[in-house]
């Protein structure tokens, strides 16, 4: 009965991480086309989304104990939200308009982070955190670079709901020193390594609650 109460839980952690992370990706797409926030809103959701790795593959690693699980749990991640960018595609949106996160890199440095140390725990959560933290916001703004252009995009494709301060309107230059790679890097190597301590101790938690 523990060991299948343990992977319930377990396998329902990562529908929950990943469902939460799709919800991430269409959220940044909105926030990127329509405001003139797009710089600070780039930043805020690559520390969001390096929650989402932090976390998650963290917990899903030390649940297993095998360097390479958190790569796995990347794949994951990155199908979910291929199936929501194409899901967009469908309703007739071009098909850079929603941009997936590049969830795959970051989490093999995590894994390598932990096969590096001889699966040492805390060496994880400090050195992988960092990596994760500083490694998300530079694969994403690659990422970002194939979209055409976000304000034709959010012209030609306006949103019906949108509120009076989402209106698609020129960016304006200068929004946190216009780097929003640096900031999303220096803040999320700092905050990751909180993350991924966090994802170390729900494991824990999850196994005194079902013991």
């Amino acid at each position: 009965l523990m060991v299948w109460l343990r992977r319930c839980t377990h396998y329902l952690f990562i529908v929950v991480v990943a469902v939460n992370s799709t919800l991430l990706t269409i959220n940044t797409g909105d926030y990127i086309f329509y405001t003139d926030w797009a710089w600070t809103s780039y930043t805020v959701f690559s520390i969001g989304n390096i929650l989402m790795i932090s976390v998650g593959a963290t917990y899903y690693l030390l649940f297993t104990g095998v360097p390479g699980t958190a790569s796995y749990y990347g794949l994951i991640m990155q199908v979910y939200t291929w199936v929501a960018k194409g899901a967009w595609f469908a309703l007739g949106y071009p098909y850079d308009f929603i941009v997936t996160p590049m969830w795959i890199p970051s989490c093999m440095l995590l894994d390598l982070a932990y096969w590096a140390s001889k699966r040492n725990k805390h060496s994880l959560i400090l050195f992988g955190g960092v990596l994760v933290g500083m490694s998300f916001p530079l694969f994403n703004m690659v990422n970002l670079l194939t979209v055409a252009d976000p304000l034709e995009t959010a012209f030609k494709y306006p949103r019906p709901t949108l509120p009076p301060y989402m209106v698609p309107i020129e960016p304006q230059v200068g929004k946190f020193y216009n780097s929003p790679v640096a900031l999303g890097a220096g803040t999320g190597a700092v905050l990751a390594v909180t993350f991924t301590a966090l994802g170390a101790k729900l494991n824990t938690w999850t196994y005194r609650w079902m013991a």
